[in-house]
């Protein structure tokens, strides 16, 4: 949600700053999270593992945050818009993870800058020249052909049936348009409050859906007899991926705009897939060589 001058001053600085690096280690962190993510929801139900997960990121940043706290009314709005971003979001994401290939997930849920994009569009909040809007197709194409070959590749790959692979599928995308419209509406509170307030009471939003909606699996979990991985992956999908990687995602939003900070989260795809391949056997298709290829130059025309 950039001011024209903000978005002008941000595609006229070349160069890989500190919120580049950021934002690449973001993507590196919710790359190996989809693998991480699968693994978890085939062993514990996966509303156990998301509400486990989003309460412990909540804990951990509300003990973590410091500043001066925003006004009641602000942390009000904050909360449901953690509501939608860190609440039914995760709900979609890890529903959709728990039915289909990490790889094409990673690879569907890199709609979410075309999805920015039109929102700001339609706002009036966000302009962006002729050569981002290229990016943004390619990259919405890349996403259109994972999903033409993932159903048929999750079926051969795990023997998940088709409707199961498509529906999670379906269940990305949704999510990805969720995420979408809450880092749309999350911008302007980017540069007035402190990353860590931000991140905490988003995230308390998140915790109140998933608390209530986990509840049931949360107490009907063998929580003593899970093995050590699976406590592994949800604190590192609770702490590394809501955590750490939230507040880089923040300051990226912050600094270069949600429709160009998107962008580097689509290199999650590339690192999904290889993960993917290497701890789930979830071998590459052509599909998913097509969308990276496509993705991944959607993401330098943006960027340049």
């Amino acid at each position: 949600m950039e001011t024209p001058g903000h978005a002008a001053g941000s595609a006229a600085s070349p160069g890989v700053g500190l919120t580049d690096l950021a934002l690449l280690a973001m993507a590196i962190i919710w790359g190996v999270n989809y693998s991480v993510v699968k693994f978890a929801t085939e062993v514990m139900p996966p509303l156990a593992f998301n509400a486990f997960r989003v309460c412990l990121a909540a804990v951990v940043l509300l003990l973590i945050a410091r500043g001066t706290r925003p006004s009641r009314r602000t942390i009000l709005v904050l909360v449901l818009l953690g509501v939608l971003g860190n609440g039914i979001y995760q709900v979609l994401f890890v529903e959709g993870v728990a039915r289909t290939r990490a790889g094409d997930a990673a690879l569907i849920a890199s709609a979410s800058p075309a999805f920015m994009a039109i929102i700001g569009r339609l706002r009036g909040t966000e302009r962006i020249p002729g050569r981002g809007v290229a990016g943004i197709l390619l990259s919405l194409a890349g996403m259109c052909f994972v999903v033409w070959g993932s159903g048929a590749a999750a079926q051969h790959a795990s023997g998940v049936s088709h409707a199961t692979a498509v529906l999670g599928d379906l269940l990305i995308l949704a999510g990805a348009l969720a995420w979408a419209m809450y880092t749309v509406l999350l911008k302007p509170y980017t540069h007035t409050i402190d990353g860590l307030q931000l991140s905490a009471w988003t995230m308390v939003g998140g915790a109140i859906v998933l608390g209530v909606a986990g509840a049931p699996d949360v107490v009907r979990t063998s929580w003593a007899t899970l093995p050590p991985l699976a406590w592994g992956a949800v604190l590192y999908s609770g702490f590394g991926a809501l955590v750490l990687a939230y507040l880089f995602w923040y300051r990226g939003v912050r600094v270069l705009g949600p429709t160009r900070a998107a962008m580097y989260g689509n290199l999650q795809p590339v690192i999904a897939i290889a993960v993917a391949w290497l701890m789930l056997g979830e071998t590459p298709t052509v599909w998913q060589g097509v969308g990276t290829a496509a993705i991944t130059g959607g993401l330098l025309l943006t960027r340049t």
